[in-house]
């Protein structure tokens, strides 16, 4: 069923194409979501329609879906401390404890994924002429953006993961995933080159982690690159979520917290460094 817009006269209009309201009806996007969406779209396709303005394929949201599946939780992070700490502190307020995780996404934690995304798309908006046909096409590409960045003193995101050394499990899973719904397309294969070119450029093979792929792969899904965090941070909404319902079932935040405290030594600051 579609919503056909109604005229108000001389009353301010405030356009969207999102959610609006009647006394008797909800629409969002253009549809009436009692009667439309509640029951028949998943929250991933949603989530991924009101952003892109357009239903996703059926490969697209299958992409999208193991995304942020692969970005929910990843164990003691610092988002995951932080939301346990917050609600140690204010048990009166999940809606704190869920803010203080989501804060904690940054360059290091989750925000990877869209400055992973961000950075190939940027080296692919960069080349000139036809994009390879070949992986020595995109090796030669991978090294030229490496060596770039790092001359420029930046890391390339997406390379290097402070725990899986010998590779993230999240990666190849999420690469066949896009291979098999043909989504594998110039930003995973360009960020695939990375890695095989990372010890070539560095001296070192570092993996590819997996808030990196995630950005490649919601790049090459169709999503706009400026909005990758957004998604990270949605997916770790709901491992945040999980990680307070655990805290209130097994809590550990009082332990965390005396830990540190009971062994915090002062240091005078003329002998620090």
């Amino acid at each position: 069923m579609t919503v056909t817009p109604q005229k108000t006269g001389t009353t301010p209009e405030f356009p969207t194409s999102l959610g609006t309201s009647t006394p008797t009806q909800i629409n969002l996007l253009g549809q009436d979501l009692a009667q439309d969406l509640m029951g028949k779209i998943s929250f991933g396709e949603l989530a991924y329609w009101l952003v892109a303005m357009r239903r996703p394929t059926p490969g697209q949201l299958r992409v999208f879906e193991s995304v942020l599946v692969a970005l929910a939780d990843h164990g003691f992070t610092p988002t995951a401390i932080a939301a346990r700490l917050t609600y140690l502190s204010a048990p009166d307020s999940i809606q704190g404890a869920m803010a203080a995780g989501l804060l904690g996404g940054g360059s290091r934690f989750l925000g990877v994924t869209e400055d992973c995304g961000q950075f190939l798309a940027a080296t692919l908006a960069a080349h000139d002429g036809d994009l390879p046909d070949d992986d020595a096409g995109w090796d030669a590409m991978a090294l030229d953006a490496i060596r770039t960045q790092r001359a420029a003193g930046k890391f390339v995101p997406g390379l290097g993961h402070p725990n899986h050394k010998d590779g993230d499990p999240r990666t190849p899973v999420l690469i066949g995933i896009a291979e098999e719904e043909d989504l594998r397309g110039p930003h995973l294969r360009l960020f695939e080159a990375i890695g095989r070119m990372s010890e070539t450029a560095l001296g070192r093979r570092l993996p590819l982690n997996g808030a990196g792929v995630c950005g490649a792969a919601l790049a090459d899904a169709g999503l706009p690159t400026d909005l990758l965090r957004g998604f990270a941070l949605l997916a770790r909404a709901a491992g945040l979520l999980g990680q307070i319902a655990e805290e209130k079932r097994n809590p550990i935040a009082n332990d965390i917290y005396m830990t540190v405290d009971r062994n915090a030594v002062y240091v005078d600051p003329s002998q620090s460094a």
